[in-house]
């Protein structure tokens, strides 16, 4: 638990910020496979999808890498919207049409990134990197890094595009803390976050 000054609502909070560390305690005693549906506090600002107070499931498993964890977040949840639906996985999200029942898209940030702006930051340098995100309108601080940039490019132009089901990979390691190197492309990581209707679900 941590206390901590929640600037949006401008009170004092005492909560956990996460529900890991507890999980991760477990896995190495010896506890396999974990989950936990708990409640957890944010020092964040506040929107329709950000709220500094929320619940979630976190879960872990040893002896799997996140080919693995794709494959148990998919089925999980498809299988939850066809127990909720009582059919098929076929969601009506507005005016949109979400199928859960198609196998879940995956792609990297790069090549998210290079097909809507044509920027290749496999093939960019920093200062390259950076007068690019200067042309396209992007505020960025100084100390940014190239992996830093390519996020803010995805953030900007790719991330309300995904509406399907799409698994988002090859993440830079300066915004992956703890996430596993990935030992064939130098500079980036072992790690998804899925996105539904623009929203980040895992």
């Amino acid at each position: 638990p941590q206390n901590t000054h929640q600037h949006t609502l401008t009170i004092e909070m005492h909560m956990r910020i996460s529900l890991g560390l507890y999980l991760k305690r477990l896995l190495v005693g010896g506890f396999h496979r974990r989950y936990e549906i708990g409640r957890n506090c944010r020092k964040e600002g506040m929107d329709q999808s950000h709220t500094p107070e929320f619940t979630m499931m976190e879960l872990y498993q040893a002896y799997t890498d996140y080919e693995g964890m794709m494959r148990l977040c998919e089925d999980m949840m498809r299988t939850v919207a066809r127990k909720v639906l009582g059919g098929e996985a076929i969601v009506q999200f507005g005016d949109e049409v979400i199928d859960m029942e198609k196998p879940f898209r995956r792609a990297t940030m790069t090549e998210m990134v290079k097909d809507k702006t044509g920027a290749d930051f496999d093939a960019l340098d920093l200062p390259a990197a950076k007068l690019l995100a200067a042309e396209k309108g992007l505020e960025y601080e100084d100390y940014y890094s190239k992996g830093e940039l390519l996020n803010l490019f995805f953030e900007e132009f790719c991330e309300d595009d995904l509406r399907q089901p799409t698994f988002l990979i090859g993440h830079p390691v300066e915004i992956s803390p703890l996430s596993k190197k990935d030992p064939k492309k130098p500079g980036y990581t072992e790690r998804f976050e899925l996105f539904i209707a623009g929203k980040e679900f895992s």
